[in-house]
């Protein structure tokens, strides 16, 4: 397939690494993998806000931009939420007939990068190595919104080595959630301390996740508590094999 990278605002940002990952990735299953650089941001934050008119201009050019593509493809359940659920509200509210409909055949063909990999390539076994033990948290959009379900652990079951356990309370939120973080910073530190709780009684080396933005946050808390438990993006590890394993600060 000919597979257009949506790289978020976070990941371009701040974590370039995992962007680089779901292509090594995508590209070793044989597939092309093109990056538009006209592409920005899919204006989730904006709308999760209460700017969804100042959102109208990021929901048409995300539109334009990935017109053409066979498939969309973004290491992020929240960002792939926006464009699923948030993309066709504000066109209905306040864009054009022919941007509602361009919306909505977005929408059909964006996907979250497990979905992706299970739905759409119908492969779980990406001949991946990573000889670790992991625990695996499912974000809140990738569980609730998108409803991905067990794919990702699918994808974590079938990587050689890797001694995957079950974190408890796994569908509880981390306490990111974006701006709410900053505006409820004691509720979300209360969350993410029984996030911590629960990821540290795995006694897991790795805490993975298929959005970057709740690795953040979680990994910020281990790391300011001396856990020993690091976090790394489900690309990274999909993408980590024996000829090119992944190490801290990216892949060799």
């Amino acid at each position: 397939m000919r597979i257009a990278l949506f790289i978020t605002c976070l990941g371009d940002a701040m974590f370039p690494d995992v962007g680089r990952a779901t292509t090594r990735l995508l590209r070793r299953l044989g597939h092309e993998v093109v990056f538009d650089p006209a592409q920005v941001c899919c204006g989730q934050m904006h709308v999760n806000t209460g700017y969804q008119r100042e959102a109208l201009p990021m929901v048409q050019r995300f539109a334009d931009v990935f017109a053409d593509a066979d498939a969309v493809v973004a290491p992020s359940g929240s960002c792939v939420g926006s464009v699923r659920h948030q993309h066709a509200l504000v066109a209905d509210r306040f864009g054009s007939r022919a941007l509602q409909q361009q919306t909505r055949r977005a929408a059909e063909h964006t996907y979250e990068l497990s979905e992706l990999l299970v739905d759409v390539l119908g492969v779980t076994d990406v001949g991946a190595h990573f000889p670790h033990r992991v625990t695996y948290h499912p974000t809140c959009h990738s569980l609730r919104m998108l409803r991905v379900g067990d794919k990702p652990l699918q994808l974590l079951g079938a990587v050689d080595g890797l001694d995957l356990v079950e974190l408890p309370g796994a569908d509880q939120c981390c306490g990111f959630g974006g701006t709410f973080a900053l505006k409820n910073a004691d509720t979300s530190t209360a969350m993410l301390s029984d996030k911590m709780t629960a990821v540290k009684s795995t006694g897991a080396e790795y805490c993975t996740a298929g959005d970057s933005s709740c690795l953040m946050h979680i990994g910020g808390g281990l790391s300011r508590t001396r856990a020993g438990t690091r976090t790394i993006h489900l690309a990274e590890i999909l993408a980590s094999t024996v000829e090119q394993p992944w190490t801290p600060g990216g892949h060799r």
